[in-house]
């Protein structure tokens, strides 16, 4: 596929920004899936050429984030197998189901994450975990399995969820972005495979919009890094708010 270049700068420029916001709190694929879209390329091309980017994406801030010793290694090497079969079910399903019905339940739940977190004042500053209960480790296999199969099959919103879930085991902000990137790795890899099954991968624009994102994460993961939960916390909230007026104005106006 030839760009023009005028378009090459915006599948730069657009998978730079996206990867600046999303290696912290998720949520690039609202800038990177239209810049793809704008691009050219069909919708289930454009859904796994960003795969293809995104992988490239949180591998760099997940990478960036383990040097820096944001990541808790023994957990999420726990999570990561069930969040690895998760995202495979969830691929293979998209092939046969519309994801769209989701689009009400994911608004609902993400405006859910935003009052909850806007309400809990002090929350995410300081990391209060030590190690899984019964309970709570129950509660984290089925949050990665349920949203790996939901990155999978859907997407939006899924850096949010993962982080959300973190939060409420007792993690900081920062710790949770880097447990997430780790799962969101995972689901990301996972669903890039299948959709290179299925032949929905452009690879030259992938691996370029790929080499902008890895850029962008990690100047962004260091800048979530130095700068603490001060940085992440008005960012998570911020994409939260962005994710749910997506998902209404697609329900709007369809």
């Amino acid at each position: 596929m030839d760009l023009s270049f005028g378009m090459l700068v915006f599948v730069l420029a657009g998978g730079f920004l996206a990867a600046f916001v999303d290696s912290v709190v998720g949520g690039g694929g609202l800038v990177s899936l239209p810049v793809l879209l704008s691009a050219g390329l069909p919708p289930h091309m454009a859904l796994g050429t960003n795969k293809l980017a995104s992988s490239m994406s949180s591998l760099t801030s997940t990478l960036s984030f383990l040097k820096s010793g944001k990541i808790d290694l023994k957990l999420v090497s726990r999570l990561f197998p069930f969040t690895v079969v998760g995202a495979a079910a969830g691929t293979i399903i998209l092939q046969h189901v519309p994801s769209t019905f989701l689009k009400p339940f994911v608004a609902v739940m993400l405006f859910a994450v935003l009052l909850y977190t806007l309400l809990r004042k002090g929350w995410g500053e300081l990391k209060t975990y030590e190690s899984l209960t019964r309970r709570s480790g129950i509660y984290m296999l089925l949050a990665a399995l349920f949203l790996g199969a939901y990155d999978g099959f859907f997407g939006p919103g899924t850096g949010s969820f993962l982080i959300f879930a973190f939060l409420m085991l007792g993690f900081d902000f920062v710790t949770a972005a880097g447990n997430a990137k780790v799962l969101n790795f995972g689901s990301n890899i996972t669903s890039l495979i299948a959709f290179i099954c299925f032949g929905s991968v452009n690879y030259s624009v992938g691996l370029l919009m790929g080499i902008a994102m890895i850029a962008g994460s990690l100047i962004g993961s260091q800048v979530a890094i130095r700068k603490g939960h001060r940085y992440v916390k008005p960012l998570f909230i911020a994409m939260s708010g962005l994710l749910v007026a997506k998902q209404l104005w697609d329900m709007l106006s369809n």
